[in-house]
């Protein structure tokens, strides 16, 4: 009796959220970002990091149709960018300054949002802020920084976008007002059941670690790397052997960065297959040691734009 045929399944590639081609912005004789080809699929946290002048949020604004690129291509859940109800009714954008009316409160907020969104959720918004003690009746130029901060948050998630852009949202907060915004935030979306993507801008390693599983390494107006955080540490090593040529090395492995002392080398190499020099002793790497070893390939002076030590 002969066996059944058997079909292989192919697992259907991930949709995607985010897609871009040779993104490219230019003021005048500035280039903010150069040639910025990634994706992100839906339903993933994404760290967006880089020194200060890298292109975040050039990229950013590109992507909540708030800026138009010199060059290139950018698709944000199908569509291109734009100033329009449509495409603006999925997206949430959120930049740094935290833009709230400072006299009106948390409750006057969400009453004006009832009449500028078409998929409002009010009641979430007073549930998720009511759950944290902040009392909606108060001018929310009075409110701490971290409650200022909550408060933008649950407006920009009561218009339900499907993708959410976070421009460096937690930079000016303490150690606990970040933890707990960043609670919001992953709650948010494991409610969603990957229905909403989210893109975080931050200098914060430990703030990425703990709620972001993809990534864009910005450097120099240029993207350095993107993918998956676990893909991407796995396809990295740190050796540490004799101070030597790495031609042969190079040959297999792309080698990111390297720092000597008078008798030893530290390299940070990208894998392209199996390690076999002796003289090499391999280590798997940290998200630090990634992140800070493509910047300091890129630009000594970029280690000064990142935030390294843990706080909290």
């Amino acid at each position: 009796m002969s066996e059944p045929h058997r079909v292989k399944v192919v697992a259907a590639p991930p949709a995607l959220a985010i897609e871009t081609s040779g993104l490219t912005k230019r003021y005048r004789r500035v280039t903010a970002l150069s040639e910025c080809s990634m994706v992100v699929p839906e339903g993933r946290i994404c760290a967006l990091i880089g020194p200060n002048g890298a292109g975040k949020t050039t990229l950013l604004r590109m992507l909540a149709g708030l800026a138009a690129p010199t060059a290139g291509t950018a698709s944000v859940l199908g569509g291109t960018p734009r100033q329009d109800p449509a495409f603006l009714a999925d997206i949430g954008f959120l930049a740094q300054e935290m833009p709230l009316y400072r006299r009106m409160s948390a409750a006057d907020h969400i009453k004006i949002g009832a009449h500028l969104n078409s998929r409002w959720d009010g009641e979430s918004a007073r549930a998720r802020l009511l759950g944290l003690d902040i009392p909606l009746g108060r001018a929310v130029g009075t409110l701490s920084g971290g409650q200022r901060a909550q408060v933008a948050l649950a407006l920009t998630l009561a218009k339900k976008p499907r993708v959410l852009l976070l421009d460096e949202p937690v930079a000016a907060l303490d150690p606990l007002a970040r933890r707990h915004f960043l609670g919001t935030l992953t709650s948010a979306v494991a409610e969603t059941d990957g229905a909403l993507t989210v893109v975080l801008s931050s200098h914060l390693i430990a703030d990425i670690e703990r709620v972001c599983d993809y990534l864009i390494l910005l450097t120099r107006s240029q993207v350095q790397l993107a993918g998956d955080i676990e893909d991407l540490l796995a396809e990295h090593k740190v050796l540490i052997g004799p101070k030597k040529d790495t031609g042969a090395l190079a040959a297999t492995h792309t080698v990111v960065h390297t720092t000597t002392t008078a008798r030893q080398s530290t390299l940070l190499v990208r894998v392209g297959g199996p390690l076999i020099d002796p003289a090499y002793e391999a280590a798997d790497i940290s998200l630090e040691e990634l992140v800070l070893g493509y910047m300091g390939a890129s630009a000594a002076p970029a280690y000064a734009g990142l935030t390294t030590v843990a706080e909290g």
